[in-house]
């Protein structure tokens, strides 16, 4: 069962009574564990209240195309997101977590504190419904949400945005390799601007590496 420390913390976090505290513990608790109740089936399940959440918000508070909606959700929603805002709550010392997982840094990976983030949710939306889960994600997520994050303009779009600005022609990216079988291919794309110069990069897709050469042109030229 959960700790009284675990138990005060949580309930301000979920903004509602606990109630059956297993579906808590499975949601703070690894797979290091050996525990067959952990946090990865509510973590999938949390993952998608949290997207559905954010989208809402998103297309009520900002009159956006769908593009630029797409990219701050996917930064807002973004396991690197989760993570902060999961460090910012103090999550991590009421994680249960395997002992190899403690000693190798597990209580601020990344990876682990964004899982349980969502697991949270995901627990929280079971219990208490999507109402519910809704608040608590625009209440932990709200600084967030009303901060920049998701905002920075596609690395294409700053590239030719920089170009019409300095009067050069538009960027011309061309793909100059591809390598590897077809289930892990490799794209290298060259992206190049007339009198300016050109830059490469390498990606598993030519849309990835394109937007890589876009950022390694700014780099190196803007």
């Amino acid at each position: 069962m959960l700790s009284e420390t675990t138990r005060a913390f949580l309930e301000p976090v979920i903004g509602q009574p606990l109630g059956d505290e297993t579906i808590w513990l499975a949601a703070l608790t690894h797979g290091s564990t050996g525990e067959k109740r952990n946090y990865e089936r509510l973590e999938f399940l949390g993952d998608r209240v949290l997207g559905l959440s954010v989208a809402e918000w998103l297309y009520q508070h900002s009159g956006e195309a769908e593009g630029r909606l797409s990219q701050r959700l996917n930064a807002l929603v973004s396991r690197a997101t989760c993570a902060s805002i999961a460090r910012a709550i103090g999550l991590g010392p009421h994680m249960v977590l395997g002992k190899q997982a403690r000693d190798d840094g597990g209580a601020d990976s990344e990876n682990i504190l964004g899982d349980v983030m969502e697991a949270l949710i995901g627990a929280c939306f079971l219990v208490h419904g999507f109402e519910a889960a809704q608040k608590m994600v625009r209440r932990l997520w709200a600084t967030t949400l009303e901060g920049k994050t998701g905002q920075r303009k596609h690395p294409k779009s700053a590239l030719q945005e920089w170009a019409a600005g300095n009067r050069r022609r538009m960027p011309e990216y061309k793909l100059v390799d591809r390598s590897g079988p077809d289930h892990a291919s490799q794209f290298t794309v060259e992206v190049a601007i007339h009198n300016v110069g050109r830059a490469q990069a390498t990606a598993n897709s030519k849309q990835e590496a394109e937007t890589l050469a876009a950022e390694e042109f700014m780099r190196k030229f803007a």
